[in-house]
């Protein structure tokens, strides 16, 4: 079975360097089978960082298809690109074009774009870049496997 990316907001109050209090809403990126199973693992990867009350305001399907991230630590944001395969249909001699998203870790555009053209190197069709936007996405939590044997309750 294959997971999907979901993304989850989170309200809450933050404390700023000059020690004022703000609410703000965050963006996270996770990795899980279901809208229920992206809460929960949503909640267990958040609640260590969190002091005081939050709140899970969103959660919705993210269509990424590939996601390059990096070991960098300088690597601190999270860009969107929107790339198209290029086929040609040989019956009609018409380019056709079929569009996914790629999500990228990077600290600048033009870091994020060199990540893609280097992830992208052992692709065998023609493909574009059709756009790149960073995102307001803060952190991505892939799927963890769990040291438990499975059928083992706690």
């Amino acid at each position: 079975m294959q997971s999907e990316w979901f993304e989850c907001k989170v309200r809450y109050d933050k404390t700023l360097e000059n020690g004022l209090i703000k609410k703000v809403t965050e963006t996270y990126l996770v990795d899980a089978l279901s809208f229920t199973e992206a809460e929960k693992r949503f909640i267990e990867e958040i609640t260590p960082f969190m002091t005081g009350e939050f709140i899970v305001t969103d959660i919705k399907r993210a269509r990424i298809s590939e996601l390059f991230d990096s070991e960098d630590l300088s690597d601190d944001r999270w860009f969107r690109a929107r790339i198209a395969y290029i086929t040609l249909d040989e019956k009609t001699g018409v380019e056709k074009r079929t569009a996914q998203n790629v999500l990228i870790q990077a600290n600048d555009f033009h870091k994020a774009i060199n990540r893609l053209d280097e992830g992208m190197k052992g692709t065998l069709g023609e493909w574009v870049i059709v756009t790149v936007t960073e995102t307001a996405i803060i952190d991505v939590f892939k799927f963890k496997v769990s040291d438990e044997p499975v059928g083992e309750n706690k």
